[in-house]
């Protein structure tokens, strides 16, 4: 793929969205987006041709210099949106609305986007906005968790009981059809997972929505037999980085917990989640070693999680705002190699049930995998989740 699709020719979406993800795009249209936090930040929500795309805006001056500089333009039509390159219509866009359950407040006040984002289609939510790791020497560079809390656009911590009312306010009114709650790293011997997890099952019994639920590896692995319990569909553990001395810089915190501590909770959150339903990001463009990343990707597929590999995404307010999105053709190699792994072994968006990997909107690697499998269906095979025959 190049890196700069031709105007007039026949457009991959898969491409275009890829290469989006790294020149960003201009906007002369309305596009619902986010800035600063954890998630999708600083990005525009779109349809691209039916197919869900966060992709970094240039909206004015604050924006980052990638997406400023891209020749990528989003612009209004008479029956929608189009993205453009000098002035040929590349694909039709869909772009997502503000929600309508934006508008309402708990009965104690609290705005309901302050308690939970709505993702495209998917409901998600910081359900501890502080973290262990934010403020100090361990403060993950690429991370803006922090930042929307001193924004005043959210609240330090939602309870079960407001993200579940919010979860049925966003099923009903603006059709989400899974959640992901993540949590900030705390303290305790459980990191968070236990919090994190009687939000998901307060969520799941409101709203029958799939939940994934996101937090670091406890120090006690019986802890995912209590988050199991809960009812949750799945889980996601993020090591960011396979690279050990890029995590040893952007993520001290990760670093010491070890990559091999990440492969032995993945290894039991498989047994009781099942193939497919353990998820992991990996960001690409901080400097990591790509082949080191490749074969560390394969041993994870191979015990049955999926690494959502996705691009360096600069947040405002983050210590990595400054850093560019590496570039398209670097993230393609990277996604053709995971793609084939996860095409072989069986798992993709349709076995993820909830979360990132359900939506798959932050990276190309789907489309790829698409396209590797012709398009067909995937077959969940391997481990079964712990009480299915």
């Amino acid at each position: 793929m190049s890196t700069e699709l031709s105007a007039g020719s026949a457009v991959d979406v898969t491409s275009l969205i890829i290469e989006l993800q790294s020149a960003g795009l201009r906007v002369e249209a309305p596009v619902e987006s986010r800035r600063g936090g954890a998630g999708p930040s600083d990005s525009g929500m779109l349809w691209i041709e039916g197919i869900p795309a966060t992709v970094p805006l240039q909206t004015g001056p604050t924006q980052t210099d990638d997406a400023r500089s891209s020749p990528y333009v989003l612009k209004a039509e008479d029956d929608g949106q189009g993205i453009y390159r000098d002035g040929i219509k590349l694909a039709s866009v869909a772009a997502s609305h503000r929600p309508r359950f934006y508008d309402m407040t708990t009965a104690d006040g609290v705005p309901y986007w302050k308690i939970a984002l709505l993702h495209l289609d998917s409901l998600a939510s910081t359900v501890l906005q502080t973290c262990n790791y934010w403020g100090n020497s361990d403060q993950c560079r690429f991370c803006g968790i922090g930042v929307s809390l001193d924004s005043g656009n959210t609240i330090a911590k939602k309870t079960p009981a407001q993200l579940a009312e919010v979860a049925v306010a966003a099923r009903d009114l603006d059709g989400a059809v899974d959640a992901t709650l993540t949590t900030g790293s705390t303290r305790a011997p459980d990191r968070g997972a236990l919090y994190v997890a009687e939000c998901g099952r307060a969520v799941k019994e409101a709203s029958g929505l799939p939940v994934e639920v996101q937090f670091e590896p406890p120090h006690d692995l019986a802890v995912l037999d209590r988050v199991h319990g809960a009812g949750v569909d799945a889980v996601g553990i993020h090591v960011e980085s396979f690279d050990p001395a890029v995590l040893a810089h952007v993520a001290p915190g990760k670093f010491r917990t070890g990559i091999e501590t990440y492969f032995r909770t993945w290894e039991r959150a498989v047994e009781l989640f099942g193939a497919g339903r353990v998820s992991t990001y990996v960001i690409l463009g901080m400097g990591e070693d790509p082949d080191l990343t490749i074969a560390a990707c394969k041993r994870a597929v191979e015990i049955g999680v999926y690494p959502f590999v996705v691009p360096l995404r600069p947040v405002a307010g983050s210590l990595m705002e400054e850093v560019a999105p590496p570039t398209a053709e670097y993230t393609e190699r990277v996604y053709r190699k995971v793609a084939g792994y996860l095409t072989e072994r069986g798992i993709g968006a349709d076995t993820a049930v909830a979360g990132c990997v359900r939506c798959q909107a932050c990276s190309g690697i789907n489309g790829l995998q698409n396209e590797l499998s012709g398009g067909k269906p995937l077959l969940q095979i391997g481990s079964r989740p712990a009480g299915l025959s």
